[in-house]
C-alpha cells in the first residue's frame, strides 16, 4: 500500500495520487486529489469524472460459451460437478485484461480428474487473465471438457435474451465495466473570497485496470466529448440562415488569434488518441510502432510517410485519410512538399 500526505499547492491546480493499494487480484484502490478548485468546481468535476468511471471505461469480458455437449442451458454432463449454469456462471466472473478491439475466440480443453480454473484457457497473445485461480468446473472422472468462447471488449453491460441463443451456443451475462465504485468529496478551506476546495475521488477497480489507469482513460474520454465545443470557429463564419450577411474572411482576423486557434486544435488533436478513431487493430499496432499515439502525431505525417512503414499497404493509407477528413476535418498531405 502507497500513502502520501496532502498538501495543497495554493497557486496551479494539480492532481495527485495519496492512496494505492492492491487489496487483491480482482480488487484495486486508489485514492486521488485535485486542488485548489474555486467554490463549486470540484462537485461538477467530481459528479462527471464519476459517470464517465462507471460507465465510458472499456472492459473484457467472456460473452458466449459454445461446446457440442451441452444440449440446454440447465443440463448436466456425466462427470462434472457443476451443471452447465452453474459454468457459464463461473466464465462471467473471470476478468480479463486486453488491448483487444471488437471480438476474438478461445477455448478451454482440459482432461479429470482434476478441476478446471481459468488457467486452462487458451488465449490469444493480447488478451490476460487477472486471476488464474479462478474456478470454472470440477471434474470427478477422466472425461475432457472442450468449450469454445468467444471475447469481447465493450463498454456498459450485455444482458442475454432469447434472441441471442444459438445452436450450441449459449450467451453469457457481461459487465463491461473495470471500475466497481467510485466516490468523490470536497474539502473545502479559506474564508471569504479566498476560499477553494480540494476534490477526492476514490476509486475501486476490479484488476483490468489500476485506479490511476481508469482516472486517465475517463479523463481522455471526458475531453472526447468536449472537443466539438472547441471547433466551432469556422462554423461560426458561415451564416447560412442570413444570406444578406457576409462572413468574415478566415484572412481578416488578427495574426494572434489565428494562432490561438492553431494552438486549441494542436490541444485538442493531442487528446485522441488513434485506438479512439475506426482503425483496425493490425493498422493501429502498426502506428504504434511507429510510436504515432495520437491523431497530433499522425496529422505530422504525409500519406509517403505512412506507405514508407513496415505492413501497410495503399488501402490503409486511403482509410486513414478518409477517417480524417470525415471525422476530423484534417487534410494529410501526399508528401512532405504539399505539407509546406
Amino acid at each position: 500500500m502507497v500513502r502520501e500526505k496532502v498538501r495543497v499547492d495554493s497557486r496551479t491546480l494539480q492532481w495527485k495520487c495519496v492512496e494505492s493499494r492492491a487489496d487483491s487480484k480482482r480488487l484495486y484502490y486508489g485514492r486521488f486529489i485535485l486542488s485548489p478548485l474555486m467554490k463549486g468546481q470540484a462537485d461538477t468535476i467530481g459528479i462527471a469524472m464519476r459517470r464517465a468511471l462507471l460507465g465510458e471505461i472499456e472492459g473484457t469480458c467472456i460473452t458466449r460459451a459454445k461446446s457440442a455437449k451441452i444440449t440446454h442451458e440447465y443440463s448436466t454432463i456425466v462427470g462434472i460437478q457443476e451443471s452447465v449454469h452453474e459454468i457459464l456462471m463461473n466464465l462471467k466472473e473471470i476478468v480479463l485484461r486486453s488491448n483487444l478491439y471488437g471480438t476474438c475466440d478461445a477455448a478451454i480443453c482440459a482432461r479429470g480428474p482434476g478441476y478446471v480454473t481459468a488457467q486452462d484457457i487458451i488465449l490469444p497473445a493480447y488478451v490476460e487473465i487477472v486471476d488464474n485461480t479462478q474456478h470454472i468446473a470440477g471434474l470427478t472422472e477422466p472425461i475432457e471438457l472442450c468449450i469454445g468462447l468467444q471475447i469481447e471488449r465493450k463498454r456498459g453491460y450485455f444482458l442475454k435474451t432469447s434472441k441471442n441463443f444459438q445452436d450450441e451456443s449459449y450467451p453469457i451475462d457481461a459487465i463491461f465495466m473495470p471500475v466497481r465504485n467510485v466516490n468523490h468529496s470536497i474539502h473545502s478551506y479559506g474564508t471569504g473570497n479566498e476560499k477553494h476546495e480540494i476534490l477526492f475521488l476514490e476509486i475501486w477497480t476490479n484488476g483490468s485496470v489500476t485506479p490511476k489507469e481508469a482516472l486517465q482513460e475517463a479523463s481522455r474520454n471526458l475531453i472526447d466529448l468536449f472537443i466539438p465545443f472547441l471547433q466551432t470557429e469556422e462554423e461560426n463564419l458561415h451564416l447560412e440562415d442570413n444570406q444578406h450577411m457576409v462572413p468574415l474572411r478566415p484572412s481578416t482576423l488578427p495574426d494572434k488569434l489565428v494562432k490561438i486557434k492553431k494552438k486549441k486544435k494542436q490541444i485538442a488533436l493531442k487528446s485522441i488518441f488513434i485506438d479512439q478513431s475506426e482503425l483496425s487493430p493490425r493498422v493501429y499496432n502498426c502506428l504504434k510502432r511507429a510510436n504515432i499515439y495520437t491523431l497530433l502525431d499522425l496529422s505530422t505525417n504525409s500519406q509517403e510517410d505512412l506507405m514508407k512503414m513496415d505492413h501497410f499497404c495503399l488501402e490503409d493509407v486511403k482509410r486513414i485519410v478518409h477517417i480524417l477528413e470525415t471525422n476530423f476535418g484534417i487534410h494529410l498531405p501526399k508528401n512532405k512538399f504539399e505539407s509546406q
